[in-house]
């Protein structure tokens, strides 16, 4: 029999459902877990809406801890989903409630792809809907209570 080492594939029952992960019965008696993460390329909000007891796995051995605790791996046997591209437009229709002010450019769409991506998105959508606000306001918009002082 080979030894069950990182990087190896192997088939497994399923004995055990937590909180956190499932236990799987390996080959030559030995047990592994796999933890709530490593169990689907979606969100996994419970276990047990993924695996049941008994349940035959195909399982991919992702680290043997110095404890010999076997970590297991559902989802990297499995080649992860496509992802459908957006449509061009940017998704949603502006809802602002009236006209763009005049000069406004809309960016071009573009998938963040890490974080200072998407914070820098996220600023630049900030600063163009703060300038809308404040040209509503210029323009004699809402006047109730605010004014400068």
């Amino acid at each position: 029999m080979s030894e069950i080492s990182v990087g190896s594939i192997l088939d497994g029952k399923v004995t055990g459902i937590t909180k956190f992960g499932a236990f799987v019965a390996l080959p030559e008696g030995k047990s592994g877990l796999v933890h709530i993460s490593e169990i689907a390329y979606s969100y996994v909000n419970q276990v047990s809406d993924h695996l049941k007891e008994g349940q035959e796995v195909k399982v991919k051995v992702i680290g043997i801890d110095q404890s010999n605790r076997i970590n297991l791996s559902i989802k990297q046997v499995t080649p992860p989903p496509q992802r459908t591209p957006r449509p061009a437009g940017g998704g949603r229709p502006h809802q602002g409630g009236g006209p763009r002010p005049m000069g406004y450019v809309r960016p071009a769409p573009k998938e963040p792809t890490d974080f200072e991506d998407r914070l820098k998105q996220f600023m630049q959508s900030s600063d163009s809907k703060l300038s809308e606000l404040r040209y509503i306001e210029k323009k004699g918009g809402n006047r109730r209570g605010g004014g400068r002082r």
